[in-house]
């Protein structure tokens, strides 16, 4: 059901869409672009954006270009498999979209073992919602990444460590946050103190295994790519929470200010006395890999807040025990904000 509404709604949104061509130009791959207009554009091809341009290109063609190394090769690997049959980009819509339904059914499961049916249903509406968490639905990693990140976890809580190492390491090769799953295994495995736990110490060769392709291979690393084609440079995350705030206060700037109050927002949620250990610690890890880079502080940080499952768990629990007038209208108002996202995402006029 949200693969058609977000579909018809970018097809509603076609008509009014009016990017224009400098914005278009300043992003890269934009030059076999498929034209504005038909069914077939409006159902698949104004999902063409940012990186969902790359991830098919590099589905196509392999690491070719410097800066795609930036993108783990896990989504573009699944997109080259679909692509066997379906249009690529479609291909790559379908595995977004399958990928959505198990975060979505993982996510249940583990807001299941911590809260009952009502909770776990606003849970699932709060992520719904999010701003941003259109981009489950469009081109883009974070669905299959999150989809095996819940799935490690649920899976090492089972005492099933083989198949949590598995997802582990496949969540490693799907985004750069996806080697932090590796947190909350180390943690179990060290509850547990069973020797069966062990293989959950392979989890971060998934990242590790692509970094050292790249350098066998004679690409640049990851780190460089972003500086060099990005403009974002590796630092500590005090060094990218001070830049954050700086241009808050000097530069007025509100986007980034939403950000930075959302960020700061989750890590409370995330140290919740009740919060298990590892969620807590997986929680912050991923906060605080947001902050490790300036140049282009907070880039993609409302969507990589998709990722911190614990924090919205928190926000089940506390919507189950309040009244539902008022919890439907931050629903509402955040899927404003979400749609309003989409808007510009679709317009060229916001990279996430």
């Amino acid at each position: 059901m949200l693969r058609v509404f977000y579909s018809a709604t970018a097809a509603v949104f076609l008509p009014f869409l009016h990017p224009s061509a400098r914005l278009i130009q300043s992003n890269s791959l934009t030059e076999n672009l498929t034209a504005p207009h038909g069914i077939y554009y409006a159902l698949l091809g104004i999902w063409e954006r940012f990186d969902t341009l790359w991830f098919l290109h590099i589905a196509e063609h392999g690491y070719d270009l410097p800066m795609a190394v930036i993108f783990y090769p896990l989504y573009p690997l699944a997109i080259r498999a679909a692509s066997w049959i379906l249009p690529p980009i479609l291909a790559a819509l379908l595995v977004s979209t399958s990928a959505t339904f198990f975060f979505f059914w993982g996510l249940l499961r583990l807001a299941g073992s911590e809260l009952p049916d009502r909770g776990k249903l606003y849970v699932l509406l709060l992520i719904l919602v999010w701003p941003t968490s259109f981009i489950l639905f469009a081109g883009y990693a974070e669905s299959l990444t999150l989809a095996l990140i819940v799935w490690a976890v649920i899976f090492a809580r089972q005492g099933r460590w083989g198949a949590a190492t598995i997802c582990g390491l496949m969540a490693g090769l799907s985004r750069p946050s996806g080697v932090l799953v590796s947190i909350p295994l180390f943690v179990m495995a060290l509850r547990s103190r069973r020797a069966a736990s062990l293989p959950v110490v392979l989890t971060p060769l998934g990242t590790l295994t692509y970094w050292v392709w790249l350098r066998w291979s004679g690409h640049s690393s990851v780190v460089d790519a972003y500086r060099l084609h990005q403009g974002a440079t590796l630092a500590l995350p005090w060094n990218g929470l001070g830049e954050a705030l700086r241009l808050v206060v000097t530069q007025g700037d509100i986007l980034l200010a939403m950000k930075l109050a959302a960020l700061i927002f989750f890590a409370v949620l995330s140290l919740r006395p009740h919060t298990r250990l590892e969620d807590k610690l997986f929680g912050l890890a991923v906060i605080l890999q947001m902050l490790m880079y300036t140049g282009r502080p907070l880039l993609g940080a409302m969507r990589y807040l998709l990722l911190v499952y614990p924090a919205f768990m928190v926000l089940g629990g506390y919507a189950r025990r309040q009244n539902s007038q008022p919890f439907i209208f931050y629903l509402v108002a955040l899927e404003v904000l979400n749609l309003s996202w989409m808007w510009a995402f679709l317009n060229w006029s916001l990279v996430l």
